[in-house]
């Protein structure tokens, strides 16, 4: 059984790239029934979000995981890029280091914001839509339910998650009040409707804001959010007039090409006379065209421009990193060994089924010759036989429990095989 996992994060992809590279939950579901046709037996998972995009995948016997090169190809392919292009800014792993990683990116140590809590919520919608779309299976299942255990198991016994720090209070309180002292005064445009826009929409509000505005493709979705944190909404159809009253704008779209071009912000530009624009764009692909950012008396933020900011964010929860990376190594280690051991159920099957069979044989040989036995004295000798063959078997049993702990008991099971006549 292998595992292996090939991606990109904003240390190793720039934006520009990894806005091609992303996948919505539609472009997801179409990558994932591709895998499941061009690579039939293996597992996959896709992970995308704003900072990432990571492929894990897992077989066993012969449908082993495709090769690291295929996986690029693949990637490519689903997103019409060359695969020359991403063959640069994407690595991988396999086996140990891959649920490693997984682990470590589910608990938040990976993400640009150290411990951020939503990382979590999103590897789990991951695995929900590869199950969603046939693609998960028995290794992905234990390897996902595992970083899922780490993640808790690093939010509990450090202080690493503690604070509710995340890409949108970043954003507020570094890059917004850079900009303005207050809130109170100022109009706020949230467009997007999703999970990010309501944390950020929950940070403006600590912050002061009083006088927001929630558009969104969906009108619904809009009125949700607003009555749910006391906003307003408005209209998607005059986004250029919300626009133009605003002072604040944070956009979290999911849409795959900007929704303010030049030529959009152009007319706006005209209606808000000299008064300053904050933009806080944390979509990914970006929602604002960046030539906007040129633009007079515009503040334009994307997600990157985060990463600063993030650093220190991460500095100052050093101290915790050893304690959390202690646990991964920790889950890292069961998880290997649990996977391990699994490998020899097989022969573990043969081999109490061979000794089983002897036993039957023999106590059957037995009665006959001793016919006077009545079925009390029957079982009683029957649960003799049985202790005794679950003692001879312990210490063969417990050999390879105990080599599963540090790698594939190879060698160990070729020699129970050869001993014991068992077949593959």
């Amino acid at each position: 059984m292998n595992l292996a996992f090939v991606g990109g994060t904003h240390r190793t992809v720039p934006l520009a790239l990894r806005e091609r590279l992303a996948f919505s939950t539609e472009q997801a579901t179409e990558a994932l029934r591709r895998f499941r046709e061009r690579f039939p037996g293996r597992e996959g998972v896709l992970l995308s979000t704003c900072n990432r995009v990571e492929f894990y995948t897992a077989g066993e016997n012969d449908a082993v995981p495709p090769l690291p090169e295929q996986m690029v190809s693949f990637l490519a392919e689903c997103r019409g890029i060359d695969a020359h292009v991403l063959r640069g800014v994407l690595s991988g792993e396999s086996d140990g280091a891959a649920a490693r990683h997984l682990f470590s990116v589910a608990a938040g140590l990976d993400s640009m914001v150290l411990g951020e809590p939503q990382i979590v919520a999103q590897v789990k919608q991951a695995w929900s839509l590869a199950q969603q779309n046939q693609t998960a299976g028995p290794l992905t299942g234990e390897m996902f339910q595992a970083a899922f255990r780490t993640a808790k198991r690093v939010a509990s016994e450090t202080s690493i998650g503690r604070e509710r720090l995340s890409i949108p209070s970043i954003a507020v309180a570094d890059f917004a009040r850079g900009v303005f002292e207050h809130f109170d005064d100022k109009r706020v445009l949230l467009i997007g409707a999703g999970k990010m826009a309501a944390e950020t929409l929950r940070y403006l509000r600590e912050a002061g804001a009083r006088d927001v505005v929630v558009v969104n493709r969906s009108a619904e979705r809009a009125a949700a959010l607003a009555t749910q944190l006391g906003a307003r909404t408005g209209r998607f159809e005059s986004l250029a007039a919300e626009l133009a009253a605003a002072d604040l704008v944070v956009s979290t779209t999911g849409a795959t090409t900007p929704i303010v071009t030049p030529e959009l912000y152009s007319v706006v530009e005209a209606d808000r006379g000299s008064r300053p624009l904050v933009v806080l764009d944390l979509a990914v692909p970006r929602d604002f065209d960046p030539r906007i950012g040129d633009r007079p008396g515009v503040w334009l933020y994307s997600i990157d421009d985060l990463a600063s900011a993030c650093a220190a964010n991460r500095r100052s929860r050093q101290r915790e990193i050893p304690a959390a990376m202690a646990i991964v190594e920790e889950e890292t280690y069961r998880f290997m060994g649990d996977l391990h051991h699994r490998s020899t159920a097989p022969v573990i099957e043969q081999l109490r089924a061979g000794w089983s069979e002897t036993g039957e044989t023999e106590l059957d040989r037995l009665f006959r010759r001793l016919p006077a036995l009545d079925e009390s004295a029957r079982a009683e000798i029957r649960q003799a036989f049985d202790r005794y063959a679950a003692k001879l078997l312990h210490s063969p049993l417990a050999s390879l429990r105990k080599e599963s702990r540090s790698g594939p008991p190879h060698g160990l099971l070729d020699a129970l095989k050869r001993l014991f006549d068992l077949k593959d």
